[in-house]
């Protein structure tokens, strides 16, 4: 398992797994206790190597601490260590070609219930790609690419990210922090040429370029992804940056779409792009019969093709729903599909929030918030933000004769040792939950009534 930060060691080490056949499971920097224990404990992971503190956390702690709870864990490496510093000074050895078809690394899912799954990506279907982005992305020998954004993200680190950098030959400036501050900094020093962010962030540093004495003007491109960039923020970037906005929406278990260079204003303004191979298969359907819908309506997308996985991790019961009986993954999303092949990105049909790029699974951090013994159930649901997209609001109902708080609640959370995108932006006490006619509700539909609730207010 590896959860390193935007550090130079990120490369070296990735390859080295890559070369010796040792499959990365890549861990976000975010991640705690929880999740690492959950990512190590189903991969069986032989190893952990991780940082010591980086950013007010201990994550060589935290690492041991997994280690401890976990049988397969054999060892802990931390970059910058004795033990690590000898092992890169170890002399390279002669290795046998690892299989194309075989698996390369698990990537993570976002996850819509509970904790994240594991994508099992090979190094053919990812090498495919990557080659594939950097050449629509227009990256060359002399592009400077920075990753502004985790690099164990599939986002920053394939779309086109550092490897497709590293395909073409180009330079990769890593950002210890994607705040506007630093990334101008870095793009004015490096002369860096293009960069991904989030719609957050991309509001962000449209309004911090109107006063920065950085020089931006080596960028060229900024690709928009994670989350759906609105149209009011789409036509701010470019004037405000001098460069051209170029869309991008994927996601980890394979399917890629991009805006291209050369399309015209409204595809790139409107659109979140066409996929990148023209074997990619795409579906658009009626999300509760399963029928196609008619051209340019709202539905469901359902993809299969090259390099789309056709199932997660050991996970046979996940599987039998997420995909369909002829191979089709079932992403989750809502898009409608225009005349030249664009997606335009509506919604998600999954319980899934969104929280600026972050997805956070609502039933995951249900449970957590029922593990305190002040409260009998909970439900959490997206709300609308002007600068994350979503926030995450928690409605609580509590245990008879307790009277939990919101800030306790989000310090339990916290707590227990999850990413700190996960612990409620807003939390709720209720005497109740709203139920439907019949008295009683699924929690798909108490979300649904709890969100409708929430954008009243």
């Amino acid at each position: 398992m590896l959860q390193l930060p935007n550090i130079p060691e990120f490369l070296p080490v990735v390859f080295g797994m890559w070369r010796a056949g040792v499959l990365p499971v890549f861990a976000l920097p975010a991640h705690r206790h929880s999740e690492l224990r959950h990512f190590a404990a189903h991969s069986e992971a032989a190893a952990i190597i991780t940082v010591g503190e980086h950013e007010r956390h201990d994550h060589a702690a935290t690492a041991r601490a997994v280690a401890a709870e976990v049988d397969s864990v054999r060892q802990v490496l931390v970059v910058g260590s004795d033990e690590f510093d000898a092992l890169a000074a170890t002399a390279p050895r002669e290795l046998a070609d690892p299989d194309p078809e075989g698996v390369a690394f698990l990537q993570l899912s976002g996850g819509s219930t509970g904790l994240p799954k594991l994508i099992p990506r090979t190094h053919d279907d990812y090498l495919y790609s990557v080659r594939e982005s950097a050449r629509i992305c227009g990256l060359r020998p002399d592009s400077v690419y920075l990753a502004t954004l985790p690099v164990s993200h599939n986002y920053p680190l394939s779309s086109p990210g550092v490897l497709g950098a590293l395909h073409a030959g180009a330079a990769t400036v890593m950002a210890p922090r994607p705040d506007a501050d630093t990334a101008f900094r870095l793009i004015e020093a490096e002369r860096v040429t293009i960069t991904g962010v989030v719609p957050p962030l991309a509001a962000a540093w449209t309004q911090a370029a109107a006063r920065t004495d950085r020089d931006l003007s080596s960028l060229e491109v900024l690709l928009v992804g994670g989350a759906k960039c609105g149209r009011e923020l789409a036509e701010r970037i470019g004037p405000a940056l001098g460069c051209k906005l170029q869309q991008v929406f994927g996601m980890a278990e394979g399917l890629v779409c991009y805006t291209r260079l050369d399309d015209p204003e409204e595809i790139v303004l409107g659109t979140q792009g066409r996929p990148i191979s023209p074997d990619d298969e795409i579906r658009v359907v009626d999300p509760e019969t399963g029928a196609d819908v008619a051209p340019g309506e709202t539905g469901a997308l359902l993809t299969r093709g090259p390099y789309t996985i056709r199932g997660y991790y050991r996970a046979d019961e996940h599987n039998a729903t997420a995909f369909t009986p002829d191979g089709f993954y079932r992403t989750g999303d809502l898009v409608r599909r225009a005349p030249g092949g664009q997606l335009e990105v509506v919604g998600r049909a999954k319980e899934q929030i969104n929280r600026g790029g972050e997805k956070v699974a609502a039933e995951e951090v249900e449970n957590h918030l029922m593990a305190h013994q002040g409260v009998l159930d909970a439900a959490v649901v997206a709300v609308p933000d002007p600068y994350l997209g979503e926030r995450t609001c928690a409605y609580v109902v509590p245990a008879a004769g307790a009277s939990p708080t919101g800030p306790e609640l989000r310090k339990f959370v916290r707590e227990r040792g999850v990413a700190a995108f996960k612990v409620p932006d807003l939390v709720e006490v209720v005497e109740e939950f709203p139920v439907t006619g019949v008295g009683k509700t699924s929690k798909r539909e108490l979300r649904a009534a709890l969100a409708a609730l929430a954008r009243k207010q």
